[in-house]
């Protein structure tokens, strides 16, 4: 599974594979990154970790949904 960072920048939001040294998608808003993040892996199996403006981690999606793993606490 891929690891990608989904994090603001001077431009924008940008979604980088982790380890990349350049953004794989690039938008003006984090809404319209998500969109294109959702395009962009279809048909891979993914981890995204979405970051807050100030770097800490909002969420961690999965893509696709089925590959996310079984739920549990903490």
């Amino acid at each position: 599974m891929d690891n990608y960072h989904f994090s603001a920048t001077d431009k924008g939001w940008e979604l980088r594979k982790e380890g990349g040294s350049r953004a794989s998608k690039q938008a003006a808003t984090k809404d319209e990154l998500l969109r294109d993040t959702a395009t962009f892996l279809e048909g891979k199996t993914a981890s995204v970790k979405i970051h807050k403006t100030d770097g800490t981690i909002q969420e961690e999606r999965t893509y696709p949904r089925k590959s996310d793993p079984r739920k549990s606490q903490g």
